[in-house]
């Protein structure tokens, strides 16, 4: 089964693609990996008893610099990789995951670096039931992104080419759904890539561009939304909502600095105040303690063509009722519409190696 499932995956990208124009290339990478799930949380310990094996699948668009943000990444790639893990667990079953995803080069083009960022499908997660011990996925959709660092040659032989090297993958609900203690896993890989109409590569544009990409300060608002719950299973699914004011610097194409503000207006938290004062009357809890929350952050936001991936850390300066740690981390994708001015933006907010919530948001900057 799962061979069937790979080689109908390329098949489609093969038909898919390969009706396309001659000038655009196309490359075909599959690799098998090994390792180990990481012990983050001492509360999965009896989950990590095997060593994960899986298959590693990319179709990806070749760039030649046609367009400005090509040439300043040293012509990258970008496509879809689809990603088959035995996590050698029966609780914890096997996952499926879809990604999208950038590969970057480096030392002549000898070091691949992907980044890829996508949902998985879990096939045994948490059941109060029949699967009670599997606290790492309460959902069987979840998030997941990895990074992987590749020794890489292409086109050695006919178009055909390996890689080697290190790989890491974190999959998470995002607390939509407790329990949410996630898996991350250290992994070794080793494949081929095979290089489509390797006869006809088009040349590297390599002409310099001499535009000035700094910026005044800028205005951003920002208002996100989604879905979480607390770590106490049952308690229920709720919504929440972040109200952002920042500004921004562009320094150069690739950096933009951050600074500014957040409302968090979490009703799980609420709940879990409320539940807090009943459950364990030693807290000293009244339940109407204040669940808002104000922080203050600084933030960078890389910047690849129309798209932005950033990274904020936060601190609240206005913390009335203590859960988890002061300071936050967010990171996140941005993609650009309108001049520019209006963007969509996905994120995960957690207080170090926990996440607190996805968030799904939509901003105006000016």
């Amino acid at each position: 089964m799962k061979r069937n499932i790979s080689v109908l995956l390329i098949m489609i990208c093969y038909c898919c693609f390969s009706q396309e124009n001659n000038n655009n290339s196309y490359q075909l990478e599959g690799s098998y990996f090994y390792g180990n799930i990481y012990n983050h949380n001492s509360d999965i310990s009896h989950l990590i008893n095997g060593h994960p094996t899986g298959a590693f699948l990319s179709f990806n668009k070749k760039t030649f610099g046609l367009k400005d943000w090509e040439k300043k990444y040293n012509f990258p790639d970008w496509g879809l990789s689809f990603i088959y893990k035995d996590l050698k667990n029966e609780i914890l079953g096997e996952n499926y995951g879809l990604y999208v995803n950038y590969n970057f080069y480096l030392f002549k083009r000898n070091l691949q670096l992907t980044l890829g960022s996508g949902l998985a499908l879990n096939t045994n997660p948490y059941d109060q039931d029949s699967n009670y011990l599997n606290i790492a996925y309460g959902t069987s959709l979840l998030s997941s992104s990895f990074i992987k660092a590749n020794f890489i040659k292409n086109s050695i032989w006919k178009g055909l080419g390996f890689q080697t090297g290190l790989m890491f993958i974190h999959y998470s609900n995002g607390n939509t759904k407790a329990p949410n203690t996630s898996t991350n896993s250290f992994l070794i890989n080793a494949g081929l890539n095979y290089q489509l109409n390797y006869k006809n590569i088009n040349e590297y544009d390599r002409e310099q561009d001499l535009t000035n990409y700094g910026e005044k300060i800028k205005f951003n608002f920002v208002f996100r939304t989604g879905w979480n719950q607390s770590d106490v299973i049952g308690s229920g699914t709720y919504p929440f909502y972040v109200f952002s004011a920042f500004i921004d610097k562009k320094l150069n194409y690739y950096s933009t600095l951050q600074f500014g503000a957040d409302l968090f207006i979490s009703k799980f938290l609420e709940e879990f105040i409320s539940y807090t004062a009943i459950a364990y009357p030693e807290s000293n809890l009244s339940g109407d303690e204040d669940y808002k929350r104000v922080s203050l952050f600084v933030g960078h936001e890389l910047s690849i063509d129309k798209n932005g991936i950033l990274f904020q850390i936060g601190y609240y300066v206005y913390y009335p009722y203590e859960f988890e740690k002061r300071i936050y981390l967010r990171a996140g994708f941005k993609r650009y519409f309108y001049k520019n001015k209006l963007f969509a933006v996905v994120s995960l907010k957690s207080h170090w190696a926990q996440a607190e919530a996805v968030e799904f948001g939509i901003g105006y900057r000016f």
